[in-house]
C-alpha cells in the first residue's frame, strides 16, 4: 500500500512545498495519511468542522458553494484544485467551519494532514505558522486578481484568462514555463466558474476555435496556440 511519502515527486513540483524548510516539510508528511475519494464523493460540505489540511496527489477537487433556496438555488464553482494543490488552510488558521464545499471530479488520492495533530505540532513549533500562512496569501492573492477581472473584464478576457491560468497550475507549479496542453473541464463547469452563461461560454469558446487557438471536446479544452491565448488576455 502506497504512503504519503511515495508522493513527495509530485509534492516536489509544487512551489509552495519545494521551498518548504526540511524542519516543516518532514514532519508535515509524517503526520499525513492519504484518503481516497471515488467520482463524485464529498470531502467536505460548507459549514463542516475543521478537519485539517490536503494535497491533491491524483486527481481532481472542485471547490464550489450553493446559495439560495433548495427550489431556487444557484451553484458557484470557484476553482478545480489538481496535483500538486494544497487546500483547506483556512480553518487550520482560525479553526473554524469550512466555507466551502470540496468534492472529487473523478477518482482522487489526496495527502491528508489531520487538523488536531496538526495544531498540535504547530503549537509546540510556532516559529513555522509564517510558512502556512504564505499557502494562504497566495490564494488570497488570485482571489483579489478574480474579484477585479470579475469587475471590469469583459467575458472572453475572462475565460481566456482563466484557460491560461489552468493551463499553467495557476501559478503553482515549479518548472518555469511549464503548462499543460489539455484542461480537463467541462463548458458547463466553465459557466460555473466565470459566472456566465452556459450559452456565452459555448460562443466564446467557437470563436477561441475559429482562431485555431483551442480545441473543444467533450469535457476538456485542449490549448492550441498558449502565446495566441495569452493575446485574448490582454
Amino acid at each position: 500500500m502506497s504512503t504519503p511519502s511515495a508522493y513527495l515527486p509530485v509534492l516536489q513540483t509544487g512551489r509552495w512545498f519545494a521551498h518548504l524548510p526540511p524542519d516543516f516539510a518532514q514532519p508535515l508528511i509524517a503526520m499525513a495519511q492519504l484518503r481516497h475519494r471515488a467520482t463524485g464523493e464529498v470531502l467536505f460540505r460548507r459549514g463542516d468542522a475543521p478537519c485539517g489540511l490536503y494535497a491533491v496527489v491524483r486527481g481532481a477537487v472542485s471547490i464550489s458553494g450553493t446559495r439560495g433556496r433548495a427550489d431556487e438555488a444557484r451553484a458557484a464553482l470557484l476553482i478545480r484544485l489538481e496535483p500538486p494543490h494544497w487546500f483547506g488552510e483556512i480553518s487550520v488558521f482560525d479553526n473554524s467551519a469550512r466555507t466551502h464545499d470540496a468534492q472529487a471530479t473523478e477518482p482522487t488520492t489526496l495527502v491528508h494532514i489531520p487538523h488536531e495533530r496538526l495544531q498540535h505540532w504547530l503549537q509546540a513549533h510556532p516559529q513555522h505558522w509564517h510558512a502556512l500562512a504564505l499557502l494562504m496569501t497566495d490564494k488570497l492573492r488570485s482571489a483579489f486578481v478574480a474579484m477585479e477581472e470579475l469587475a471590469l473584464l469583459p467575458a472572453p478576457q475572462r475565460l481566456a484568462r482563466r484557460l491560461v491560468m489552468m493551463a499553467e497550475g495557476y501559478g503553482q507549479w515549479t518548472a518555469e514555463g511549464q503548462s499543460r496542453r489539455v484542461i480537463e473541464i467541462s463548458q458547463e463547469q466553465l459557466s460555473l466558474m466565470l459566472a456566465i452563461s452556459r450559452q456565452t461560454t459555448n460562443q466564446i469558446l467557437k470563436d477561441l476555435e475559429s482562431r485555431q487557438l483551442v480545441r473543444v471536446q467533450r469535457g476538456e479544452v485542449e490549448i492550441l496556440d498558449l502565446a495566441g491565448l495569452r493575446g485574448v488576455c490582454a
